[in-house]
């Protein structure tokens, strides 16, 4: 990503959070801008990016982005919560780059599942790369790009568990310690009997590219 940025004149990071992915390039283009719709969030990375010459601007995740058509050459997400194809291309100007990190199907499942009990196949499938192969390239896209990683997860102890479940709130709905206790119980004792708990994490990185 900051190899793309340093060549860009004009670049999108949409759902940029806290700002600290877009912060960590060295180099940002001459247009650099950022969206995120999380109040506290927008703060964050409003006083995180503007002194690196990058304009946040406040928008809801939802269809149209507020730019005009072929407005950036470059645009970046980092872990979407969905990702608005038709806006993309529209945004982008012949010849430009969507670049992403997704996250990718079943992701940590297995500690989902440990709460809510197996789920459906379609949503163990959702997010899956080939299903965003297929919406970029309707989406008037070409991908050029498509690579999809499994990574070990460690859960070492259950305070771990209830810290990921408590930033991660949308992997158990409503989750409470309270509500949960005898689960996280007999989770405390399986990790102090047999060791780490172990789960997947998927990710896959998209890029796609507008025909000039």
């Amino acid at each position: 990503m900051a190899d793309r940025l340093a060549r860009a004149h004009a670049a999108l990071d949409i759902q940029t959070g806290g700002g600290e992915v877009l912060a960590s390039a060295p180099k940002l283009p001459p247009v650099t801008v950022a969206t995120e719709a999380w109040p506290p969030n927008i703060a964050r990375a409003t006083a995180l990016l503007h002194p690196l010459g990058a304009v946040v601007v406040a928008d809801e995740d939802e269809p149209p982005l507020p730019f005009g058509d072929a407005a950036f050459d470059l645009v970046v997400s980092r872990h979407p919560v969905t990702t608005w194809w038709a806006e993309i291309a529209r945004v982008l100007a012949p010849g430009g780059t969507y670049f992403s990190q997704q996250v990718g199907p079943a992701s940590v499942f297995e500690l989902v599942e440990y709460f809510l009990g197996p789920q459906p196949p379609e949503v163990r499938r959702a997010r899956h790369p080939e299903d965003a192969r297929a919406a970029a390239t309707a989406a008037g896209l070409e991908v050029v790009d498509l690579r999809s990683e499994t990574l070990r997860t460690e859960f070492r102890d259950i305070g771990a568990v209830v810290y990921f479940l408590r930033k991660v709130i949308w992997m158990v709905p409503g989750f409470t310690v309270e509500q949960y206790r005898p689960q996280l119980a007999a989770l405390h004792r399986k990790i102090e009997t047999e060791g780490p708990f172990l789960a997947r994490t998927a990710r896959f990185l998209i890029e796609a590219r507008k025909p000039r």
